[in-house]
């Protein structure tokens, strides 16, 4: 992100560095390259402490409601629902072994939105499966598998894009909900199928390959997520599982082509739903709330410097003149596939730095020329749902056990990003029809 970040300050400077100087005087008050250049830097860091403080709320909603999902047990409820699944993806996986459970309790907090709690069990599952890894300092079947399912990740509730197009002012905030879960079914399925195709041409390598320790993981990398996972070892019985699969899987065309309809019900109905769902499950749901709410205020105001540095970049890149010589000739070719001009970018750059595509997203969503409920918008918002930084990914889970020869992961992974820039597509394309 460090190369990222002073790439895309230094093109924008020297871009309108060079037409300042061949800038001629107009006969009015136009302002030079430069002047332009400044005001676009002082706008977009005051634009982006306004958009952090208008996320408060929303964040402190939306984490309130989940904390008390989780309080309930909605986590360890999908964990038993996806087990039988997950013992067919991982046959290499004995199914009682720790690394089946970390793998189960990471996937469930990725569909529910928690990323606080998905990471340390990702790399937990990691420093699991690397313990049944043949083959040391290479990843195998297993955690090239799962790493290329994180990358894809199908999300029912992309709680940050929400609070986002709300903060920005979006009549239908939560309508992405229906396009992000369709570009996240399709692209986990292409990642699953590239993966087990390409096992077969990557081979691990030799057997008596020389072992290697694992490195010592900051602590709050692996710390408890301060998540109740008593049960999570247990499993429905697999026709139950396959049975709200395939209720899920029925749910994407219903939701696309009838998306408009279905979208002004899903703020209101996760209210109701969730805080039922807890207290049925006789949480105290004023209390969870609440906590989960402070954790939702403590977030926007930590992203504050985040969003401070990428939207001053981006401002800069757009207001130089450089971004339009970039995405000029890109968009002549995309544009007719569905894929603007102005999304580019966003596309671009999701699996490099998350921050830098949710730093695209937020400045997307408040250009006044674009907006979060038009074409552009309700494509970026799902391709920031649908979509994963896959090196970062890679980096910290790898990284984790030291594993230097990745073998397919990085095509399965990308295949799975390629896959959901497609879905997201054809999803808001249906679902705007």
């Amino acid at each position: 992100m460090n190369v990222i970040f002073f790439a895309i300050v230094a093109i924008a400077f020297a871009t309108a560095a060079v037409r300042q100087v061949l800038w001629a005087v107009p006969a009015g008050d136009g302002k030079s390259p430069m002047e332009v250049l400044a005001t676009a830097v002082i706008n977009s860091a005051e634009s982006s402490v306004t958009l952090a403080l208008g996320l408060i709320g929303v964040m402190a909603l939306f984490l309130g409601l989940m904390k008390v999902a989780e309080a309930g047990g909605l986590l360890i409820i999908i964990a038993r629902l996806v087990r039988p699944l997950m013992q067919r993806l991982f046959p290499d996986v004995p199914p009682d072994h720790p690394a089946m459970g970390a793998m189960i309790l990471n996937m469930s907090a990725n569909v529910l939105g928690l990323g606080n709690a998905a990471t340390p069990f990702g790399i937990r599952a990691m420093q699991e499966l690397d313990k049944l890894n043949p083959v040391k300092g290479t990843a195998s079947n297993a955690m090239v598998l799962f790493l290329a399912i994180n990358t894809s990740s199908v999300t029912l509730l992309p709680t940050g894009v929400i609070a986002l197009r709300a903060a920005a002012g979006s009549s239908d905030p939560a309508g992405i909900v229906p396009t992000t879960l369709f570009a996240t079914i399709f692209s986990t399925a292409i990642a699953i199928i590239v993966a087990k195709l390409c096992q077969r041409l990557w081979l691990p390598g030799p057997a008596d390959a020389a072992p290697v320790d694992a490195p010592q993981v900051e602590r709050a990398a692996i710390a408890d997520p301060g998540v109740d996972t008593e049960g999570a070892e247990q499993s429905y019985a697999p026709w139950i599982s396959y049975a709200v699969l395939g209720g899920i899987l029925a749910l994407i065309p219903l939701t696309v082509l009838y998306g408009r309809a279905i979208a002004p019900w899903i703020i209101p109905g996760l209210l109701v739903t969730l805080l039922g769902f807890g207290f049925v499950r006789r949480v105290l749901v004023y209390e969870s709330f609440v906590e989960g709410a402070k954790e939702g205020f403590t977030v926007a105001l930590r992203i504050i410097p985040y969003l401070v540095a990428i939207l001053v970049a981006v401002g800069m890149f757009r207001a130089s003149g450089a971004m339009e010589m970039v995405i000029g000739p890109l968009s002549a070719l995309t544009g007719p596939l569905g894929l603007p001009a102005e999304a580019l970018p966003m596309a671009l750059l999701r699996p490099l730095s998350g921050s830098g595509a949710y730093g695209i997203l937020a400045s997307i969503l408040n250009d006044q020329a674009i907006g979060p409920d038009s074409y552009t918008g309700y494509l970026v918002s799902t391709l920031q749902g649908s979509t994963e930084t896959t090196f970062y990914v890679m980096a910290v889970y790898f990284g984790a056990v030291q594993v230097k020869r990745v073998r397919h992961a990085l095509i399965a992974g990308l295949s799975a990003d390629v896959a959901g820039v497609i879905a997201a597509v054809v999803a808001v394309s249906l679902f705007l029809a």
